[in-house]
């Protein structure tokens, strides 16, 4: 059964106005009573539209600089009396109180108060209490009442009322019922999340409004969504939507570019770097990234920190690749890049992004800061006799910042500004080790200068003395094992400098 409504009568009261002439003039155009307050009710008279006052129906004044206005049985009475129910229909007429047939109504920009810094007084007046409460009660009510509470939803309900001449059926209503629970759990988590901010209260809580559907999860068998407003991050150029995977990697690329300030480049895969370098242009950089691992480069995720020009899209075109991502591209590069139609251009836009990550296990979240930090030559400790040179110190931060966006256990080898080779995701460091000597012996790299980063310290001295062996002339890790001594032994004893920076950087 449809159990269909019509609309006779609407409370209308929003803080933004926008798109909401046409729906009122199709409400009087249907007959419907119109009922607001406030600046709404100015609104809808000044389009000469008959309209009453919401303090005629309570026979009571707005109160309190408009904090109270529309907290009133009268007014939810009309909203969450019960049409089919014999006793709340008695006490309606004993009270003449009116029905409200629909409820459109939005709340104060809370977030965005926050978002503008502005002071806790301002903040806190935002915290709407009229219609969060309107907007649970007709949700409630929804076997009689339509709510919508967000402008959103403006064209939504502007094609119920032109396709069913101002009727509804109950799935309408309960549709439009969830998107009004969503709001309303959405506001409350974010206010939550304002006073909880020294976390004295460790509660989880977190919403996200946007979602988007994805082809599949990491694979075909598996459903995937997500959920976040990536038009904000980005400004998609050409090609097809983002995969699962896609956003896995590209998320990975947006992190560690942000560590890199002079012109760099990146191509990553499965989360991981294949290849890094800083060069003095963007292209140059391009040509030195993909040296690192041609093979693993194919299909992966390209992500610049400088306008992509002709000359590198000329490069870049010659390989297949899911993403590319950049601040901005010259027209004529653009061009040639969109040669390929499913290939996804990205414009990076300046976006602040989290501070915190999440994930699900077991049966619960777990969250933790992210790990921002990013040591400098400050942060070096020079452990060994021998100290390291000055292009070496630029070689250990680089490859440091490596390793911090690398699956432990991870060494990295790096050399004038290029990741020469790396050891990902290996359950023992020797093996991470072994893993990127093969690796730059496979690409022709020679180690000799070169310098190696660990993620965490080295738990015996075999790593040193097998890099020391392989030509690795200075070398970065956290310190902090109990048999520190001995890889720095052996160190001063085969002259490789070390340095310490105190900081793990495992990333799982």
């Amino acid at each position: 059964m449809s159990n269909s409504k019509t609309i006779k009568s609407a409370l209308v009261s929003v803080y933004y106005k926008d798109n909401l002439e046409p729906i009122i003039k199709k409400l009087h155009s249907l007959n419907v009573k119109l009922y607001s307050t406030g600046g709404t009710l100015s609104f809808i008279e000044k389009l000469n539209i008959p309209v009453t006052a919401v303090d005629s129906v309570t026979t009571y004044p707005e109160i309190f600089g408009g904090r109270v206005k529309t907290l009133h049985p009268a007014i939810f009475g009309g909203i969450l009396n019960r049409r089919d129910n014999a006793s709340d229909q008695k006490e309606k007429a004993q009270h003449n109180i009116p029905d409200i047939d629909l409820v459109i109504v939005d709340l104060y920009p809370f977030e965005e108060t926050v978002a503008a810094k502005a002071s806790e007084e301002d903040t806190i007046e935002k915290i709407d209490i009229g219609g969060i409460s309107l907007i649970r009660a007709a949700a409630k009510n929804f076997n009689d009442v339509i709510i919508v509470s967000s402008r959103n939803d403006y064209s939504e309900l502007l094609n119920l009322l032109e396709t069913k001449g101002g009727s509804s059926d109950l799935a309408d209503r309960k549709k439009f019922a969830a998107k009004a629970f969503a709001t309303s759990s959405h506001y409350d988590s974010a206010i939550f999340n304002y006073f909880n901010q020294s976390e004295e209260i460790t509660q989880f809580k977190q919403s996200l409004q946007k979602g988007q559907t994805l082809r599949y999860g990491e694979n075909p068998h598996q459903k995937g969504v997500f959920y976040g407003d990536l038009d904000a991050i980005f400004t998609k150029l050409n090609g097809k939507e983002l995969s699962y995977n896609n956003l896995l990697d590209v998320d990975a690329a947006v992190n560690l570019i942000a560590d890199f300030e002079e012109p760099t480049f990146a191509i990553l895969k499965h989360n991981n770097a294949c290849g890094v370098a800083s060069r003095n242009t963007i292209s140059e950089a391009y040509k030195d990234a993909l040296a690192g691992d041609p093979v693993s480069a194919f299909g992966g995720i390209l992500i610049a920190n400088r306008a992509i020009d002709m000359a590198t899209a000329t490069e870049v075109n010659k390989l297949f690749c899911e993403v590319v991502i950049a601040p901005s591209y010259n027209d004529d590069a653009l061009a040639l890049l969109k040669s390929k139609p499913n290939r996804i251009i990205l414009i990076q836009n300046k976006v602040a992004l989290g501070k915190n990550s999440f994930r699900n296990l077991l049966n619960g979240v777990i969250e933790q800061d992210k790990d921002l930090k990013t040591e400098t030559e400050a942060d070096l400790k020079v452990v060994t006799t021998k100290a390291p040179t000055a292009a070496e110190i630029k070689d250990l931060l680089f490859a440091n910042k490596l390793v911090k966006h690398t699956k432990s256990n991870t060494i990295v080898f790096a050399k004038n500004g290029q990741l020469l080779a790396s050891g990902t995701g290996q359950t023992s460091r020797v093996d991470a080790l072994q893993q990127a000597i093969v690796k730059a012996n496979n690409f022709g790299f020679d180690l000799k200068g070169a310098v190696m980063a660990s993620d965490a310290f080295f738990p015996f001295p075999d790593c040193v003395e097998i890099a020391h062996k392989v030509g690795i002339t200075a070398v970065i890790q956290p310190g902090g094992s109990i048999k520190d001594k001995e890889s720095i032994d052996y160190c001063n004893a085969n002259g490789v400098s070390m340095v310490n920076t105190g900081v793990r950087h495992f990333k799982h």
